[in-house]
């Protein structure tokens, strides 16, 4: 069995017609002969990808989900467009092939890169792929290392530095996901008045602006098949922009799921963060900041925020469920997730008061 990221068969109701596809992939690529063939890569609770095969050659489609939604929340060419300016200082994304937002094409903008092959390091590790604790310990470090580089990537230099809008990016941050929340808050879901109430009143200063990703994770990265501890890629940038780099490493911090947690965190784990070798939450901190030379008085700040963040991601996926907007069964037990992590950040600031 191949160690490489596979996609698999398109989920109900998310089918792209290979009709329309072949043909717009004839006017971007003339070139191009065979028989189309479409798959999906798992995952994709918000932005869909694609793996779209013509011959014998591989690529990637990337359009928002179905259903009523935000254009702002899932701006197909402003992604295309990050991933573009990074491609020359960042060596680690993939080329863009095309960006369409002719709505004729799929009904919704979209974009097509290259293929990055390799393991994608999921919620588990391939079995065949057997890594010894120091070289899990080597793969993690590798990793992090990718979001230190990215949060000295010169901005200017990209150009993206529009992408933000300067001083008092965790003040607009608390005050956002705030009100996502409110308006994702569905009838069965908790309030999380509490924790959005202690988030604004313990606002530290911003640490600074940086390019950051917002949902740096394992399972966006590629590893190189022929040596699984080197990163070839980062995927997704969805959310990218310009603001405070310890705000993206408490983003990434929601998601570090230790081998000790608790059963409901366990359940919620999207990369093999629990393996022996892999750095604790502190121990992923205390490295990031000694290489960066950034400080931070406490950290429980920006992992509240993350956590509640993560909330609220979950909660507007939910929200979409409970309205019938999507009838994907994995979100229908989205609410107690996010009732859960409202439980963690509440441990959190208690531990901190």
């Amino acid at each position: 069995m191949s160690l490489l990221d596979e996609a698999g068969n398109v989920r109900q109701g998310e089918e792209l017609d290979p009709i329309v596809i072949k043909e717009y992939f004839k006017q971007v690529q003339p070139s191009l002969n065979g028989e189309v063939s479409i798959t999906q890569f798992p995952g994709g609770a918000s932005n869909l990808t694609y793996q779209v095969s013509l011959g014998d050659q591989d690529f990637i489609l990337r359009r928002p989900p179905f259903g009523d939604i935000a254009k702002s929340a899932h701006d197909m060419l402003r992604e295309a467009k990050i991933i573009k300016a990074l491609k020359p200082v960042y060596p680690y994304v993939p080329e863009i092939i095309s960006m369409c937002e002719d709505p004729s094409v799929l009904g919704c903008d979209f974009y097509v890169m290259e293929k990055l092959t390799g393991i994608i390091p999921r919620q588990n590790m391939p079995k065949e792929l057997s890594l010894d604790k120091e070289q899990t310990r080597g793969l993690c470090l590798n990793v992090i290392d990718k979001l230190i580089e990215l949060h000295q990537v010169d901005i200017k230099a990209t150009g993206l530095d529009g992408l933000g809008k300067g001083a008092g990016y965790v003040a607009r941050q608390i005050s956002g996901w705030s009100d996502r929340y409110i308006k994702a808050k569905t009838a069965d879901a908790t309030d999380f008045k509490v924790v959005m109430d202690w988030l604004k009143a313990n606002m530290p200063e911003d640490s600074g602006q940086s390019l950051i990703h917002n949902d740096f994770r394992l399972d966006n990265v590629v590893l190189n098949e022929q040596n699984p501890l080197q990163v070839i890629g980062v995927l997704d940038w969805e959310m990218a922009t310009v603001g405070d780099p310890l705000m993206d490493l408490g983003n990434s911090l929601a998601y570090w799921v230790e081998s000790g947690d608790e059963p409901q965190f366990q359940m919620m784990r999207r990369q093999p963060t629990h393996l022996r070798g892999m750095l604790t939450r502190n121990e992923v901190i205390e490295y990031y900041l000694e290489k960066t030379g950034r400080q931070a008085e406490s950290f429980t700040f920006y992992e509240v925020y993350g956590l509640f963040r993560l909330a609220v991601i979950i909660q507007q996926i939910y929200y979409r469920y409970y309205h019938g907007q999507t009838q994907d069964k994995r979100f229908a037990g989205f609410v107690h997730a996010a009732k859960y992590l409202e439980s963690r950040c509440l441990r959190y600031i208690e531990k901190e008061a």
